[in-house]
């Protein structure tokens, strides 16, 4: 089966910013080679994710680090996180129609290498998009994140950056089912509203209003913070280290107020980490692949009992990733942003 293929590649490396500008839509054909094992998937849902900025980056430490974050070349095809169909299959485990999540790309369609791993998906009770959101990559950063990396007790104070975010809203909801003080900061009036009337958190404030980050989280935590899920960096990590309490845990899983500035920098007070003992740990999804099965059950289960919600925000068409992606830099996401780029005849996605 060949199939002709549009996709979005990068027209040069990006370093500050990103504007729909540095990147181009392309077209070529796909066709998997015989007996090669490759699987071709359509395209369903794309998780658009501000990590990969780093990727784009001339040079980032980064790249170097792990595969999943090596470095992308003007004109290569990107990948990323996605839920699909399967359209033509060389592998004996998968059949054409299968719905599957895994690695795929910026595109229409991606031909799936073997030895990449696909899930099957089995939707029956829950949105298809789900797979790319609350139950793929973004999901299990939440959840083991706040509870492996935080190791939360009932009635600690959490605070939680960047909260009505992909990663953010999750660990806040999370946090409340475990009888945790909750407190979140969002970029907007609206995402506070949210984050205090339809996520349950305890309370939250809008970051852009505060001369004096310390001074306000003082207001918000006068006990002190045993707890910081850190998706901001720079700033908010010195203000959040500041008011930790003795013995604190920090999440830091991601930074993307420093993504886009090379010159903003976290420069935590050492002494309160050393006498206060607070943890500092980074951390990847990919370290907790382990815990795949049991995170999938424990949220599919909140999921369908109402005790959870999924915040998606979805553009539609391959055209829309460029802008869906710079937007991320902009605050302009409620929740998971996601590209829906194909349909799923006869289902309901």
């Amino acid at each position: 089966m060949e199939v002709v293929n549009k996709y979005v590649s990068l027209k040069h490396h990006v370093d500050g910013h990103p504007s729909e500008s540095d990147f181009e839509l392309a077209t070529t054909p796909l066709q998997p080679a015989p007996g090669s094992g490759e699987v071709i998937v359509k395209n369903l849902f794309l998780s658009i994710d501000p990590y990969q900025l780093n990727r784009m980056k001339r040079y980032s430490s980064s790249h170097t680090a792990i595969t999943a974050a090596s470095k992308i070349e003007p004109g290569q095809r990107i990948d990323a996180y996605g839920v699909g169909k399967v359209v033509a299959s060389g592998r004996a485990e998968l059949e054409e129609g299968d719905v599957v999540a895994g690695l795929l790309g910026w595109e229409q369609y991606t031909v799936v290498r073997p030895g990449t791993v696909l899930m099957k998906v089995d939707a029956k009770d829950l949105p298809i998009s789900y797979y790319a959101s609350v139950l793929g990559p973004s999901g299990l950063t939440a959840f083991a994140g706040f509870y492996d990396v935080c190791k939360p007790k009932k009635g600690e104070k959490v605070f939680v950056s960047a909260a009505s975010g992909s990663v953010g809203s999750l660990v806040g909801q999370y946090a409340k089912l475990s009888g945790c003080y909750v407190v979140g900061c969002a970029g907007s009036k609206q995402k506070v509203d949210l984050l205090k009337r339809k996520l349950g958190f305890d309370d939250a404030f809008n970051y852009k209003e505060e001369a004096d980050l310390k001074s306000a989280l003082r207001r918000y935590f006068p006990e002190g913070i045993d707890i910081y899920f850190d998706n901001v960096g720079a700033a908010m990590l010195e203000a959040a280290v500041a008011n930790m309490n003795s013995f604190g845990r920090v999440a830091v899983c991601g930074a993307i107020s420093e993504y886009t500035n090379a010159g903003k920098r976290a420069a935590p007070d050492l002494m309160d980490v050393i006498y206060k003992r607070i943890t500092l740990r980074g951390f990847l999804a990919l370290d907790y692949l382990h815990l795949h099965e049991q995170f999938s059950a424990a949220t599919s289960d909140h999921l369908r009992h109402g005790r959870m919600i999924s915040l998606e925000d979805v553009s539609v068409g391959i055209e829309s990733v460029p802008t869906a992606f710079v937007g991320l830099f902009r605050g302009d996401n409620v929740g998971k942003k996601l590209v829906r780029v194909g349909e799923l005849e006869g289902a309901e996605l």
